[in-house]
């Protein structure tokens, strides 16, 4: 008998009252989360795993999931920090050299509560026209249960992603070195760091110190670091206000600086910029983004719901380096008053298309330069 007939019955309700029923996948339980949707045909578990999705029930849009299976090489981050999962359809079988066990067992393992077997391309363009929305995955009857319904539901319409970064970012110091000697030290601040971003920079020779985001610029200073890099992270940028603050001072050590989705829009939020949650937001990995200098298009892999005002940024401090092919959103920043940039995308990009690493090399350079007071 196929798995699928074995599993009891799950249960998608949106905060409109509107009621998916599917099939229950990974844990059984009740969460409640944001509930956006994701594009990439491939790295599930780079999705699965990257601390931006804190608090959110994360849709994937392609209909198979799991076909190369879950090993322990993919991961973003030691665990998932997402809320729930929603898929079409789940592979049994999956068949991959690297594969060490299937993605059902691995949700289950990791506490993670899904529901498969659902029209996830209605779902898609629900919020898609409609704009994100709070909703809770149960394996609770609540098709019959009329008052478990009401109750819930009352609690989706009240969910809020809150103290986003506090939940995620690290506890303490770790310093990661290249195989041969390092060249260069950079800081990480850890807003809720992807692992490919540090990766990235330690093959590139830097030794990599990640800190806790709440870490100050006089701490900064002990290190002696030659760069700094903003990470990406979860949840309202504005709400960060003592991280803002902390950047507002960090800018000033003239230290090369480099941004990464919300380490890009605390730096716009430090300058005066303001910022605005978009309507369903940019998530997958197929996002065309312009170079405004260069008038190239990158094809980017990205995951955002908020984004800056790019007529928001003083032209004294900086200037809109990047924009979406898309909707015209501010994709990147380059500052003329500080040693900084900063893009919205993701550069690194594991699972993901890698026309932009080349920033990566950019941020080294720039290093490199700076050290010899170019």
């Amino acid at each position: 008998m196929s798995m699928f007939r074995e599993r009891q019955r799950a249960y998608l309700m949106l905060e409109n009252g509107r009621i998916f029923e599917g099939i229950s996948f990974g844990s059984k339980g009740t969460v409640i989360g944001e509930v956006v949707f994701t594009t990439g045909l491939t790295g599930y578990q780079e999705t699965l795993t990257d601390p931006s999705y804190y608090g959110q029930i994360v849709t994937q849009t392609f209909p198979l999931i799991g076909n190369y299976g879950v090993n322990s090489s993919d991961s973003e981050s030691e665990k998932p920090y997402l809320t729930g999962y929603i898929v079409r359809e789940w592979c049994e079988r999956p068949s991959n050299f690297r594969c060490e066990g299937d993605v059902n067992s691995w949700l289950v393992g990791n506490k993670i509560v899904g529901i498969c077997g659902i029209d996830t391309r209605c779902l898609t363009r629900i919020i898609r026209e409609a704009g994100v929305m709070n909703g809770v995955i149960t394996t609770q009857d609540i098709l019959s249960d009329t008052s478990e319904r009401g109750r819930l539901l009352e609690q989706v319409r009240n969910f809020e992603v809150v103290n986003a970064v506090k939940s995620v970012t690290a506890d303490k110091v770790r310093v990661y070195s290249p195989e041969k000697d390092a060249n260069l030290r950079v800081v990480l601040f850890d807003f809720g760091y992807k692992r490919n971003i540090r990766e990235e920079l330690v093959k590139r020779g830097c030794e990599v110190t990640v800190v806790p985001a709440y870490t100050t610029a006089e701490e900064i200073e002990k290190i002696f670091p030659d760069g700094i890099m903003f990470s990406n992270g979860p949840g309202n940028p504005a709400e960060n206000t003592e991280i803002i603050e902390n950047i507002r001072e960090i800018q000033k050590l003239n230290i090369p600086i480099f941004g990464i989705c919300l380490g890009h829009q605390l730096m716009a939020l430090a300058n005066g910029a303001k910022t605005h949650k978009l309507k369903y937001g940019h998530r997958g990995a197929n996002q065309p983004v312009i170079d405004t200098e260069s008038g190239l298009t990158y094809v980017t892999s990205q995951n955002h719901g908020y984004a800056v005002d790019g007529e928001s940024l003083d032209k004294s401090v900086g200037f809109v380096s990047h924009i979406n092919a898309n909707d015209k959103t501010c994709e990147g920043i380059r500052y003329t008053a500080f040693n900084a940039r900063t893009v919205q995308f993701h550069p690194e990009a594991c699972g993901g298309p890698l026309d932009t690493s080349y920033l990566f090399d950019e941020f080294v350079e720039n290093m490199l330069e700076s050290r010899k007071g170019v």
